[in-house]
């Protein structure tokens, strides 16, 4: 497909200039930056409009003493943009990306301006998604787009776009774009660990005794992180949740905090809650030196746990660690998309999962745990990692692939993973920049209402 059928053009692409010196680290890559130098028929110089297919559709777009103005008046969902082609492009070499703007009445910014960046080779794009830009970071109305990305090795010239749609009565005035050669972004290299261990007629301490082994066991492995199961006191020793209900934090809590410091990594750990007169399934994160860094109380309860009286959980809370954001989600949850969807929206790159069970392979054309908990990795663009008494403890990245799976046999599975690393799916690009940005929450209203009839 052409570059011009890609993105619907209005006019040809300017040819790819080539410089025969490679640019210094603090060259400026972009011609009329500020977008202040004008051309003949007053639009901004060295920037090219373009249009949707289907005209009715465009918006306005012109420049201004202030930059370059996008609207629509009139039209909510009207798209349009410019475009600007880079020279001197490196493969394999970082650039650093700016891009200012000003937004107003704009309800919806992450959704309404994109800065995306096309990697040529010989004119044509290496991947027909491109690479986003990270960004809009809004303060007030100001948005700031900021983030280092990486040329193909391939790439020899790029295309930056500037994506104004949807606005629903707002404006965009994009105030500055920079692009410049950059050092590369640093790796955020992290050894993440899941533990399968099903305890049998034990006690509430033998099996503290015994997931603390397995923590000593991922802290001699140098791992970052290790996920625990489900309320870890109460498998395989008979007693209910209320019997060995303890207050957060509590004895466990310390106890678990010397093993995790000990090893020097983080804990993630099931336990059931009491508070007051309340009761709850709670996960823990434990930091590396000991202390207690966050709690998760289940949301979602199978007949099991509400009719022993457990309260539901109303929070998806994300944590920050010295290596990323983690959140944690317990069991039952897993059958809701909602879950893992909300814990992404709010930043989670790896959701722990502390479950009873099960995460069995596909049988009988069913798509058992296994897969569902694939689906959640790949449908969010996230880590996932659960921890379970029945089927395998994983470590799945957030393309689907299990890299880690204990196979039937107990200990420590572990993956080392990248979270710097932003793979696409073919044609739709990076999940994790893409999916969020096209997401329509104004239409998503009956997943908030009651239910207030049978729907089966």
């Amino acid at each position: 497909m052409s570059m011009p059928m890609l993105l619907g053009l209005a006019v040809p692409l300017l040819a790819v200039l080539t410089l025969a010196t490679t640019a210094s680290a603090d060259a400026e890559l972009i011609a009329n930056p500020r977008f202040r130098q004008r051309a003949a028929d007053g639009s901004p110089a060295s920037w090219q409009l373009w249009k949707p297919g289907y005209e009715p559709a465009m918006a306005s777009v012109h420049a201004t003493p202030q930059g370059l103005l996008c609207e629509s008046p009139g039209r909510p969902f009207a798209v349009g943009g410019v475009t600007q082609d880079v020279g001197a492009i490196a493969g394999g070499e970082a650039y650093a990306f700016r891009v200012r703007t000003v937004m107003t009445d704009v309800p919806y910014p992450y959704q309404t301006a994109h800065v995306r960046v096309f990697w040529l080779k010989g004119g044509q794009p290496v991947h027909p998604a491109g690479s986003l830009v990270r960004g809009p970071a809004m303060k007030g109305g100001e948005g700031l787009f900021e983030d280092v990305l990486v040329a193909p090795p391939e790439a020899d010239a790029a295309q930056i776009v500037l994506e104004f749609r949807w606005p629903q009565g707002g404006t965009v005035l994009w105030k500055s774009v920079s692009m410049k050669p950059s050092a590369p972004p640093p790796a955020r290299k992290v050894k993440i660990g899941t533990v399968y261990l099903k305890p049998e007629t034990s006690t509430p301490e033998k099996n503290l005794q015994l997931w603390c082994d397995q923590i000593d066991a991922a802290g001699k492995l140098g791992l970052d992180i290790v996920c625990l199961s489900e309320a870890i006191l109460m498998v395989g020793t008979g007693k209910s949740g209320a019997d060995i209900a303890e207050p957060i934090p509590g004895p466990t809590t310390k106890h678990l905090g010397e093993v995790a410091r000990r090893n020097h990594l983080w804990v993630v750990a099931g336990l059931m809650e009491k508070k007051g007169k309340d009761l709850f399934n709670t996960a823990v994160l434990i930091d590396r030196g000991g202390k207690l860094a966050g709690t998760y109380r289940k949301t979602h309860l199978p007949r099991e746990e509400w009719r022993q009286g457990v309260t539901p959980g109303h929070d998806y809370p994300v944590f920050q660690t010295d290596f990323g954001t983690v959140a944690i989600q317990v069991c039952y949850d897993w059958f809701f998309p909602e879950v893992a969807a909300a814990f992404a929206l709010r930043g989670a790159e790896i959701i722990f999962a502390p479950t009873w069970g099960t995460t069995f392979a596909d049988d009988d054309g069913r798509a058992e745990g296994e897969t569902v908990f694939r689906v959640r990795a790949r449908d969010n663009g996230v880590y996932m990692v659960p921890s379970v008494y029945d089927g395998s403890s994983m470590v799945i990245d957030p393309m689907g692939r299990i890299l880690a799976s204990n196979k039937g046999k107990t200990g420590v599975f572990w993956a080392e993973v990248d979270l710097s690393q932003r793979e696409p799916w073919w044609w739709v690009g990076h999940w994790r920049a893409i999916g969020p940005r096209d997401r329509m929450p104004y239409t998503y209203e009956p997943l908030v209402e009651p239910m207030r009839k049978p729907n089966y």
